[in-house]
């Protein structure tokens, strides 16, 4: 794994991983290869002196909206829940991936499950942090219709995060679908308030509200090549910056 030229850009980061990151492209479930190979770029970016906190998806597993709406015997509420209880078994995955690769680690649940996780106290999360223990935040919010990106949006105002990093599987922001129209066009950094008036999709409306309104940057950049979480968090020019109107980028 390549290096990169200068120290972390982010003291405190949260690192918001899709389930998709835990699976082979374009299928489900878990795959440990997947898991390790990730959990190797995060003892990377907890070497480098970052104070790290993870919030994990679950579609991978189970996507509670699309579930409920296909089986009229699950209430929504109800399949909410379950996708919540999907970013557990995910937190569990990456946490002894993580502690085989002698990375320190804490589960913590918003849904509360003491056998397998500790409950989410933000007070102890950030005392987590500071002792370099990577913090793996999972069960969302722990209510219904709150997508992880808001969970991500909503943890790194409480711990007070310098940036939300969305790892994905594309390189960035783009005007439109890549995959559809060939003449799409990636950003290098763009307002919240862009954004928001062209309907892009780089998170829900809602987690980036939460961050345009507390000035927290997100950085949406592709996980997949070896080395690109600590490159993102060392402030290299990768993916794509969305940050406050009027703010300079600082990556």
């Amino acid at each position: 794994m390549s290096e990169p030229t200068s120290k972390p850009a982010y003291k405190r980061v949260i690192l918001k991983l899709s389930g998709e990151s835990f699976c082979r492209n374009r299928e489900g479930g878990i795959s440990m290869t997947e898991v390790a190979r990730t959990s190797e770029q995060i003892k990377a970016v907890v070497e480098s002196g970052v104070e790290l906190a993870i919030v994990c998806g679950g579609g991978n597993i189970l996507r509670g909206k699309q579930f409920s709406a296909v089986s009229e015997a699950i209430q929504p509420a109800t399949a909410h829940y379950m996708g919540m209880l999907a970013t557990v078994i995910n937190g569990l995955a990456l946490q002894d991936a993580l502690e085989n690769a002698g990375v320190p680690t804490r589960l913590q649940s918003a849904i509360r499950m003491e056998g397998v996780a500790e409950p989410f106290i933000r007070r102890r999360c950030v005392r987590h942090l500071e002792k370099g223990r990577v913090v793996i935040l999972a069960a969302g919010t722990g209510s219904p219709f709150v997508t992880t990106d808001t969970a991500a949006a909503l943890r790194a105002r409480e711990i007070e995060a310098d940036v939300l990093m969305k790892a994905t599987r594309v390189d960035g922001v783009y005007s439109d679908d890549p995959e559809k129209n060939p003449h799409a066009v990636r950003y290098a950094d763009i307002s919240f308030g862009d954004v928001l008036s062209q309907g892009l999709q780089v998170m829900d409306a809602q987690a980036v509200h939460h961050c345009m309104e507390h000035g927290i940057p997100i950085m949406v950049f592709n996980f997949q090549r070896e080395g690109n979480i600590l490159r993102a968090i060392a402030g290299e020019r990768i993916g794509t910056l969305v940050h406050p109107n009027g703010q300079k980028p600082s990556a």
